[in-house]
């Protein structure tokens, strides 16, 4: 029998095994017990979150021939019709291969008669947002005034691009990222009904590196049982993702602790011999001092984790206004680190201002003394009061965000200074901004991801799906902005990939401009002038005719 993957095997197939969507979940059981579905609902969120799975379960609880509260018998013909991809009335569309009009003409022609086996016709639409204009005009005729024995259920991840007549008709769910401790959680109980061996420390490091999808989660364990040899181990794991186990951290946070310059560098170097990626072991190090943080005031928190021991040991070792000053150094050097001459050095400044910086216990910085038996003794200055939360000396200026650049990207609008996440993705904005590109120029670099700046070379991911902005032209004009912006020569390489995790200058204007919409959406529903006129007169909120003031 063919192997299958743990990411289909192990797909939920009843609501009562959708992990992580709690909201969505009660939303639609409450709605199939009393009996009042809509005939529309857009499922929304990244990927591997179980949009499509969800639609699938709540298709077998709609047409499910024993359904007694709201799960799904997963026995019944139509069930297992579902399960295995062959029921006739519930037809599957990926519209990012059927994206015309007469396509979704010709989906839609059979859309008045009668399901053939089941209660109801269902039309599974994934990612809905990838249809034409005219096939949405095509697609709402139906939706304003659907057939009863008909049900639309459509999946996206980019619910912007969706023009708001058809989400005024549909009711939305946004479905959240899984968080870190729900991935290993779901890990371990297929790795404990599969019978393999795994270590907690493995299916950490996995899950922070599926990065909120339970798929990408689920096909990394596939790969990580291959890679182990049929087990799940921390050295094997680590080794895979190129991530660095949490116990050289550990030391690393007790030599600064203790004040040991000589040995924070040793366990630098340690790390290097292992060509570890340091921007990975600054990550993993702010996590740990933000457990630290929670653990000194909550112990609590701390007791569920598997170094619950070592937390709390640093918890009592480090002062907490110390533990604050090294999260604020170390988010600013993150910010920092792809501008530093390598990884390594980067990292190593980060540490050493983490100690340069730390005041003394006695709460004054300690005078530095020079033997010279001539001069007469000097009385001690009084000590400085320690503040509350200290705060590093300035060694530099930190670099001020540029001015904004009024100019077009991906449709999307001009750039503002908005900010974005610590790390490339805004210093990324920020360079954007200062070397003041335009047009087309400003289209290409909007659209790219700075994957770092090492000896002399700029290198940028692009999607493929926006090859088309790449020209021999406007190549060279975002090459020669980037000179001028350095001021000396850099090498511009641009390399494609589907694969672009991080968000890029236009996606993020483009999420920042729904978060907008959607809040002032909310802001009108819940205004009490408005619900007054509602109740008094009867009046009704225009689809579409709300905007945000910004």
């Amino acid at each position: 029998m063919a192997y299958q993957v743990l990411a289909r095997k192990w797909r939920p197939r009843t609501f009562s095994q959708v992990v992580g969507q709690e909201h969505v979940v009660k939303a639609l059981t409450h709605a199939l017990e009393r009996d009042r579905t809509h005939h529309a609902y857009l499922f929304t969120g990244t990927r591997g979150v179980g949009k499509t799975s969800l639609a699938r379960i709540l298709a077998k609880a709609l047409n499910c021939e024993n359904r007694q509260a709201f799960d799904p018998c997963g026995a019944c013909p139509s069930c297992k019709e579902i399960d295995e991809g062959r029921f006739v009335d519930l037809i599957e569309v990926d519209a990012a291969s059927r994206t015309k009009v007469e396509d979704t003409r010709d989906l839609l022609e059979n859309a008045q008669y009668a399901p053939t086996k089941g209660r109801y016709k269902i039309y599974l639409i994934d990612e809905v947002h990838m249809l034409s204009g005219h096939s949405f005009n095509a697609l709402l005729k139906t939706l304003e005034e659907p057939p009863l024995h008909v049900k639309f259920l459509l999946a996206t991840t980019d619910p912007q691009k969706i023009p708001v007549t058809v989400l005024s008709r549909c009711l939305q769910f946004n479905l959240k990222r899984m968080s870190p401790e729900q991935i290993s959680g779901q890990m371990a109980h297929v790795l404990d009904q599969e019978g393999i061996v795994y270590e907690a420390e493995a299916l950490r490091a996995l899950a922070w590196a599926a990065d909120g999808s339970m798929r990408d989660g689920l096909s990394l364990l596939d790969q990580a049982i291959v890679h182990g040899m049929g087990d799940v181990k921390s050295e094997a794991v680590h080794a895979m993702l190129g991530s660095v186990p949490r116990e050289p951290i550990f030391g690393l946070l007790r030599a600064l602790a203790e004040g040991n310059g000589p040995a924070v560098l040793e366990k630098v170097a340690a790390l290097d011999e292992h060509a570890v990626d340091f921007s990975d072991v600054l990550q993993q190090l702010l996590v740990l001092l933000h457990h630290i943080a929670l653990a000194q005031h909550w112990p609590d928190t701390a007791r569920g984790d598997e170094h619950a021991e070592a937390l709390l040991e640093l918890a009592g070792k480090l002062a907490p206004e110390d533990v604050q000053l090294y999260y604020q150094i170390g988010l600013l050097c993150r910010r920092d680190l792809p501008y530093a001459p390598d990884p390594r050095s980067g990292f190593e400044m980060a540490v050493l201002r983490m100690l340069a910086f730390r005041p003394d216990e006695a709460g004054a910085t300690p005078a530095r003394t020079t033997a010279q038996p001539s001069a007469p003794a000097r009385p001690a200055p009084p000590p400085l009061p320690r503040p509350a939360i200290a705060e590093p000396r300035p060694v530099a200026a930190p670099p001020q965000a540029p001015a904004p650049v009024a100019a077009p990207v991906a449709d999307a609008g001009s750039i503002p200074a908005a900010p974005m996440a610590a790390g490339a993705g805004q210093d990324w904005l920020q360079m954007i901004q200062a070397m003041g590109i335009v047009g087309m120029t400003q289209q290409l670099a909007a659209n790219c991801v700075l994957q770092g700046v090492d000896d002399g070379v700029c290198t940028l991911v692009l999607d493929p799906k926006h090859q088309h902005l790449r020209t021999k032209q406007v190549e060279g004009n975002l090459h020669k902005a980037l000179q001028n912006y350095f001021g000396t020569p850099v090498k511009l390489v641009i390399r494609e990939s589907a694969e672009v995790k991080q968000e890029t200058p236009a996606e993020h204007l483009a999420r920042a401009k729904a978060e907008r919409q959607q809040a002032a959406e909310r802001e009108i529903e819940g205004d009490a002038t408005v619900a007054a006129f509602q109740e008094v007169f009867d009046a009704q909120v225009v689809p579409g005719s709300i905007q945000p003031l910004d």
